[in-house]
Order: structure tokens, then C-alpha cells, then sequence
């Protein structure tokens, strides 16, 4: 199962409008994604789920994703954390 590990630089960290977008992207596609902070694993596709995490700036978060076009989501959502959530 592919994975990346990116960490937050958002201001807020993954909280309110970045959590959002991250949730929005995710939802996009059909692969099972999964976002751990810590000992907590959640729904990538879940704002609540998202928003539980506490992954505050500076926070490393673990992503993965099983599923047809799990690359192609992974690869969306680390460009999505690296643009600082677009506004870098």
C-alpha cells in the first residue's frame, strides 16, 4: 500500500479551511485513503474524522491509500500540503 509522510506548515495546521481542502481532495477519489497523526489513524474523506487528528503547524502526518488510483491521490494530497494548502 503506497504512502507518503508529510509535515503541516499551515498556520493553523490541519484545521478548519486546510482540513477541508485536504477532505475535498481526498474525496475525489475512489482508493481508500487513510491520514495518521501520532497513534490515530482516520477516514481521509471524513472532516470530523480529519479534524480529530490535532495536527497542529509542524505536525508530520502519514498518509496512505489502497485503490485503482491510490498513486494518483497521494500524489494529489502531498501537492496539496506542499503548496502550504495554496498559499505558498
Amino acid at each position: 500500500m503506497p504512502e507518503i509522510t508529510v509535515v503541516i506548515h499551515h498556520e493553523v495546521g490541519l484545521h478548519a479551511r486546510p482540513a477541508s481542502m485536504f477532505v475535498q481532495t481526498a474525496a475525489k477519489f475512489s482508493s481508500d485513503i487513510k491520514v495518521t497523526h501520532g497513534e490515530t489513524t482516520v477516514n481521509a474523506k471524513s472532516i470530523l474524522a480529519v479534524l480529530t487528528l490535532g495536527a497542529h503547524k509542524g505536525a508530520e502526518i502519514t498518509v496512505n491509500a489502497e485503490g485503482d488510483d491510490a498513486t494518483e491521490a497521494l500524489t494529489a494530497l502531498e501537492a496539496l500540503v506542499l503548496s502550504n494548502f495554496g498559499e505558498e
